[in-house]
């Protein structure tokens, strides 16, 4: 069928993120393969307001607090009748629902999809024993010197040469090398085959898997300077339950010293008062966030930064 090249559709994708039990966890719909997505219709009033619709019709899961992720408009991007999709994401934070009455429905860890970014207990083995091997394999397929030693240096800079050089920011980055390399199943619609050998990791439906990496690599950028799980903890919480949480985005263990010294800093936590029974059975404080930087969080939900 010929491409309408005129006709353009918007899509809207929500990337809903929660962490349970120390793990981060992402809202899927078609049985883990696919985000909440839909159209923006005429009967929208707003973007945000189509998001909210299709998400909640979708999962049955009420979002609040979302922020705009990124607007994804490259010039491939088609459905099945030849429009042009432009599909504007939103990122959003909250806490895992305790069930979920759609079956196609439900909560996945997002190292499912990006094993090679758990870095909790160290470098994990998928990146020595597949990744580097089939990416140094692509490396010397290149044609001619210069394009040989450019796909080396773009290797390096987003898996890093050793532990200390790992940019936990570079999701997209990393994810997109291994897609023009050939290595994930989603590749197979530029390839027009399926990879001989894809690297584990879920593959998703349309570039799902994309944006879901994108908003990978905005959480974690943000959680380097400034808290933003506000919405991701319960009222009442431990240090220790929020040090778990920020590791859970990051995919690395932070020092406990200097991540209590952060917090800190920020002064966006309040003694309750109140202890409960921790680690080894020893009694730990429990913290809330300040009544004030809540408000300021709420009123800062209502302004969605521009499309990038």
């Amino acid at each position: 069928m010929k491409k309408n090249n005129d006709a353009v559709t918007a899509e809207l994708v929500a990337v809903l993120v929660a962490v349970s039990g120390g793990e981060p966890r992402v809202l899927t719909r078609d049985c883990s393969h696919a985000l909440p997505a839909g159209p923006f219709e005429s009967s929208h009033r707003s973007l945000q307001a189509g998001l909210r619709a299709w998400v909640e019709a979708q999962t049955h899961h009420p979002i609040g607090y979302v922020e705009q992720l990124y607007t994804f408009a490259d010039g491939d991007r088609a459905n099945w009748q030849g429009q042009r999709i432009i599909s504007v994401s939103y990122l959003g934070l909250t806490r895992e629902s305790e069930s979920l009455d759609i079956d196609s429905v439900g909560w996945q860890d997002w190292y499912r999809y990006f094993p090679w970014e758990d870095w909790r207990e160290g470098c994990p083995e998928i990146i020595d024993r597949q990744v580097l091997p089939a990416l140094r394999k692509w490396c010397a397929q290149g044609l001619g010197t210069s394009a040989r030693r450019q796909r080396r240096q773009r290797v390096d800079h987003t898996f890093g040469r050793d532990a200390s050089s790992w940019n936990e920011e570079f999701v997209l980055q990393r994810y997109e090398l291994l897609f023009e390399a050939g290595l994930v199943p989603e590749a197979e619609r530029r390839l027009g085959a399926a990879p001989a050998a894809p690297l584990p990791g879920e593959p998703m439906q349309h570039d799902h898997r994309r944006i879901l990496a994108t908003a990978m690599a905005r959480l974690r950028a943000k959680i380097r300077y400034r808290p933003v799980v506000f919405e991701l903890m319960p009222p009442a919480f431990t240090l220790l339950q929020l040090q778990l949480a920020f590791e859970a985005l990051a995919g690395r263990r932070l020092h406990k010293q200097n991540f209590r010294r952060f917090i800190e800093q920020q002064a966006l936590i309040e003694d309750t008062g109140e202890m409960i029974c921790g680690a080894a059975g020893r009694p730990a404080k429990l913290f809330r966030f300040r009544g004030d930087v809540m408000r300021e969080r709420a009123i800062a939900g209502s302004k969605l930064p521009l499309s990038k």
